[in-house]
């Protein structure tokens, strides 16, 4: 019952954390030159005044940034989205079409990173001062020192052009028509670069971390009560050790979860998939207001739904705070 009040109290918090983000990005945006109507002109090859006036008219350009946002927000409140001038649907079908290949990106980053983090975070910390760690801490010092665009063309040199292993982009071979099994697989292939290049910059932060706290736990008292009781290391690791090593990396998770949205935006351009952050440039460049608010808006979301994932885990490790709610 105690983690059901804490999730309700996180969710209750979320509310208004998401509502002052619609509203700080949407007044940002008003503050840029253009608007969509501009963009549109721009792509149709220029137009008259009184065209550029009866558009801002259809689509309410013409109405001031309070009214304006007080519309969007009540359209919100009533699950409406609104409709993308640009892309000429709806915006919520707009983005649920490129949701996938985001989610299936940062679940396969995420989980990436954090097991070999938690692995070689380990090995580190186990080896300390030798040379393991010494290979280790260098290779993650590379990886969080050289831009993921850098690592995405590398790879696609090396792996899609030169050695032809994988595909250099997109989320699957468009011209096959593929079901089941088969699409399963050439997804995943076509989702191996693009995951190692968003993966390698958080692979270095949770191998560190994770070495940190792997070093701070094992010369606390009850580790060396447990060695002096005789138990074999492997055992003190895994059963003792572990638990209270995992609190910094778990809480990370919450953390980097909008950091990682936002290194999709270079991945997605790079390897041409069809995703959130693609979108979101793309939107930026045309100046299309209510597809860029509708990101940001299940962007929150999913940040928000990580976070509250990441403080009941961490509820379940750490009963201190069951204890304290």
């Amino acid at each position: 019952m105690r983690i059901l009040s804490l999730a309700g109290r996180r969710l209750a918090a979320s509310i208004p954390t998401l509502f002052l983000i619609l509203i700080g990005v949407f007044l940002l945006l008003q503050l840029a030159p253009g608007d969509t109507v501009d963009a549109m002109m721009a792509q149709m090859g220029g137009g008259d005044a009184a065209t550029a006036r009866e558009l801002r008219k259809f689509y309410g350009l013409d109405l001031s940034a309070p009214v304006q946002l007080g519309n969007y927000l009540w359209r919100l409140v009533q699950f409406d989205l609104g409709f993308s001038s640009i892309y000429g649907k709806p915006v919520a079908t707009v983005i649920f079409e490129r949701l996938p290949a985001t989610l299936l990106l940062m679940t396969a980053s995420l989980s990436f990173a954090f097991f070999f983090g938690l692995v070689l975070g380990v090995i580190a910390a186990r080896g300390v001062n030798r040379w393991p760690d010494t290979l280790i801490s260098t290779l993650g010092l590379i990886f969080y020192a050289t831009p993921s665009f850098w690592f995405g063309l590398m790879a696609i040199v090396v792996f899609s052009i030169y050695l032809q292993w994988l595909p250099a982009g997109g989320f699957e071979d468009i011209g096959a028509v593929q079901t089941g099994f088969e699409r399963t697989l050439d997804i995943a292939a076509h989702l191996v670069l693009p995951t190692l290049t968003l993966a390698l910059i958080f692979l270095a932060i949770y191998l560190r971390i994770m070495r940190a706290s792997m070093l701070e736990v094992l010369n606390l008292d009850y580790v060396r009560t447990a060695r002096a009781k005789g138990l074999d290391e492997t055992r003190i690791i895994a059963k003792h050790v572990l638990r209270n090593a995992l609190l910094p990396m778990v809480t990370l998770i919450g953390l980097q979860a909008g950091t990682m949205l936002g290194g999709s935006v270079v991945v997605e351009s790079v390897f041409s998939l069809p995703g959130l952050g693609r979108l979101a440039y793309e939107s930026v460049v045309q100046r299309d207001l209510n597809t860029l608010l509708g990101i940001v808006f299940v962007s929150a979301l999913l940040v928000i739904s990580v976070n509250f994932l990441v403080d009941l885990l961490y509820a379940r490790l750490d009963p201190r705070i069951q204890a304290e709610g």
